[in-house]
């Protein structure tokens, strides 16, 4: 299907088959369609609600064009992304996440990019905290297996993704891609913490990561719009394990997390949040160390480091209050 044809059925309320979807999104990844008839598809997808087909086929399209990153030993490697574009203007929580999920343990291919709909993306708080985002594909498995993490900037795994770039910077809103770059990490991970910004994706995300062959995954989406497990009230949880999908929610004070108000876990600019960050390791209390905590104890989880997350929160605070957060942060600065 081309992507004018697309757009018609779009307009039409017709639903596009994974096919049409892959289709389309490799025409776009080919550079075969214009700025407008991008926007207008992207739009037209999210005004319609993607479907969990439709949402298979994009990330398929993705693995078709992504240069892969080959781990030899990939258990316990995972990633802490979350979509984006929830509005939720927090520092950059599965960052410090992505940190300490590897002082325990973990391997963890941060999948990122630089901001889009917020005012600091993955690669932006990296940059400020000088931890390298321009890795090789083989330096960057090099680094996950001797120390624990990479960021994998999305753009050089996938230079077609420069083909929307300008797009999806000019929309300012989220969109499908949201969606599925956390879901098209070039590495070929076990488990995944995925935040996202609509909780009615939630089983969309969990089946297209069950497709994908992943052990174990939680898609997190906080009912206060949040795109990781909140602390400000419940999160809505589909948990992927043992090839199975489990819908629940969480409640922080359930496991020993304070509530917190939506000013207190907030952010800024990428050295605002990159301050936020070392802080936190470094052991500072309050409600931003409780986010960072809880969502840690769950990519712990998602890791199969642990087996509950109780036991996950556990050990993230034992991490970081023993230095090893830290040290762990170190370590990555000295790459």
């Amino acid at each position: 299907m081309i992507i004018e044809e697309a757009i018609k059925k779009l307009g039409a309320r017709e639903v596009l088959s994974e096919n049409d979807v892959r289709d389309v999104i490799n025409q776009i990844m080919k550079g075969q369609a214009t700025s407008c008839q991008i926007g207008g598809f992207l739009m037209g997808l999210r005004i319609n609600g993607e479907t969990p087909e439709q949402i298979l086929g994009a990330v398929k399209a993705l693995r078709d064009n992504f240069i892969p990153v080959e781990i030899k030993n990939p258990k316990h490697l995972i990633d802490t992304c979350g979509t984006g574009g929830d509005g939720g203007k927090t520092f950059n929580i599965s960052t410090a996440v992505a940190i300490v999920a590897a002082s325990g343990g973990a391997k963890v291919a941060k999948h990122g990019n630089r901001a889009v709909s917020s005012k600091s993306g993955s690669a932006d708080v990296l940059t400020e905290l000088n931890i390298k985002t321009d890795y090789s594909k083989d330096e960057s498995a090099k680094v996950i297996e001797e120390k624990g993490m990479a960021f994998l900037f999305a753009p050089q795994y996938n230079g077609a993704m420069r083909n929307v770039a300008n797009e999806r910077k000019e929309l300012g809103t989220r969109t499908l891609f949201n969606m599925i770059g956390p879901l098209s990490n070039p590495a070929p991970l076990t488990g995944q913490l995925m935040g996202i910004y609509d909780g009615k994706l939630l089983e969309s995300a969990g089946l297209v990561l069950k497709n994908l062959g992943l052990n174990r995954a939680l898609i997190v989406h906080g009912d206060d719009g949040l795109d990781e497990i909140t602390t400000t009230t419940t999160t809505s949880v589909c948990e992927l394990k043992d090839g199975e999908l489990k819908i629940y929610k969480l409640n922080p004070e359930d496991l020993g997390i304070k509530l917190a108000n939506a000013d207190e876990i907030k952010g800024g600019t990428p050295k605002e949040n990159a301050k936020i960050i070392i802080d936190i390791l470094k052991g500072m209390q309050g409600p931003k160390r409780d986010i960072v905590v809880l969502n840690s104890g769950a990519a712990l989880y998602a890791a199969e480091l642990v087996e509950s997350l109780n036991e996950g929160i556990n050990k993230a605070k034992e991490l970081i209050d023993s230095g090893k957060a830290y040290e762990k942060y170190e370590e990555l600065t000295a790459c």
